[in-house]
């Protein structure tokens, strides 16, 4: 299945737009079997796109162990990838990822 992982992610890697939307389906339907190395992934990717991409398949994981990934990506700079930090939070309806929400919400904007 490791295999499977790589392969689909050299496919999102390609600069075919097919075939990067054909790595990305392959992930996202075993996201939350690799959450640990989505995570991984996401943190040394250096493409923009890639980058949001790997944020959108931890969130649809809905795994507890990407929530310090999601609060510290909602808390940064880049628009597109606190909307999928903040969309991965309420996936993951916690207690705690409820309240990053709200304290994101009451920041002076």
């Amino acid at each position: 299945m490791a295999d499977e992982f790589a392969r689909a992610l050299r496919l999102m890697r390609r600069r075919d737009p097919q075939l990067a939307e054909d790595g990305f389906q392959r992930l996202r339907a075993t996201a939350g079997e690799h959450v640990d190395r989505l995570i991984d992934e996401f943190r040394n990717e250096p493409d923009h796109g890639i980058r949001c991409w790997l944020l959108e398949l931890i969130a649809e994981a809905r795994s507890p162990r990407a929530h310090d990934l999601l609060v510290g990506q909602l808390r940064g700079g880049d628009e597109s990838l606190r909307s999928w930090a903040e969309h991965g939070l309420r996936l993951l309806d916690t207690k705690e990822a409820r309240t990053a929400l709200w304290e994101h919400a009451s920041e002076p904007s």
